[in-house]
């Protein structure tokens, strides 16, 4: 959020499997606008969320329109709350939540776009809850940011690069999402790619660093262009 008004129309994130691409500010107007909408439908603050979103451009804009609206994001179905964020809602899945709201559309749930409007949050907490992989171990703010600044230090991201995010893992997906934007760079969300789809993505996308499960980094290593980052890495530090 903080790269946004300097990067601007600059692409933040793509998605190779939808093809949708958002610029920093259009990131920063869904994020700043949806939380709006979760505060007017009644989300107070710390309550939880839950957001069962797969990883792509729009599961980050879910977690962070509830975590800028003062919610904690819960990340898949675990424990009780009154609001769900989905892809496409299964009326299963959210027996017992009061308020559905989903980006594509689907019976019973309202379109995440009604959540949209010309108010905005402009000011999102800087300290207190922010997401939870379990219902249970709550990570904040300053938290999830320091560690993120630390990352960003060792790792040496710029506004220049371009990272491939080849993980499939929603939480380190998000994480390595948040590890670039924070660096005003371009993340290009990759789906399971093979290690000859990895390179042909990274050859057109002129990518500058690659995120990848172990195997599939251990074969990227040697490569004199890309960097090539474990995505353990992105969460060693949380104790995961």
């Amino acid at each position: 959020m903080a790269a946004a008004p300097i990067q601007g129309d600059q692409t933040a994130v793509s998605d190779v499997r939808t093809g949708e691409v958002l610029s920093y500010s259009q990131f920063m107007r869904r994020v700043t606008r949806a939380a709006a909408g979760l505060r007017r439908q009644g989300l107070r603050y710390g309550e939880h969320v839950l957001v069962d979103v797969p990883l792509g451009a729009t599961l980050p804009v879910a977690v962070h329109s509830v975590a800028w609206a003062g919610g904690v994001a819960v990340l898949g179905h675990t424990g009780p709350a009154r609001m769900m964020i989905t892809q496409r809602h299964d009326r299963a899945a959210g027996a017992d939540v009061e308020q559905v709201f989903s980006f594509q559309p689907a019976p019973g749930a309202k379109p995440f776009g009604e959540l949209l409007n010309d108010r905005t949050v402009e000011f999102g907490p800087l300290a207190g809850p922010a997401i939870t992989l379990d219902g249970e171990r709550v990570y904040d703010h300053d938290e999830l940011a320091t560690d993120l600044r630390r990352l960003a230090a060792r790792l040496v991201i710029s506004k220049d690069d371009v990272v491939i995010s080849a993980v499939s893992e929603p939480f380190r997906g998000l994480r390595v999402v948040d590890l670039a934007m924070m660096s005003g760079a371009h993340v290009v969300i990759a789906h399971e790619p093979s290690l000859v789809g990895c390179r042909v993505l990274a050859a057109e996308r002129r990518a500058t660093i690659v995120v990848a499960p172990y195997e599939l980094a251990r074969r990227l290593l040697g490569d004199p262009i890309l960097r090539v980052v474990d995505e353990r890495a992105v969460v060693s530090s949380l104790g995961l």
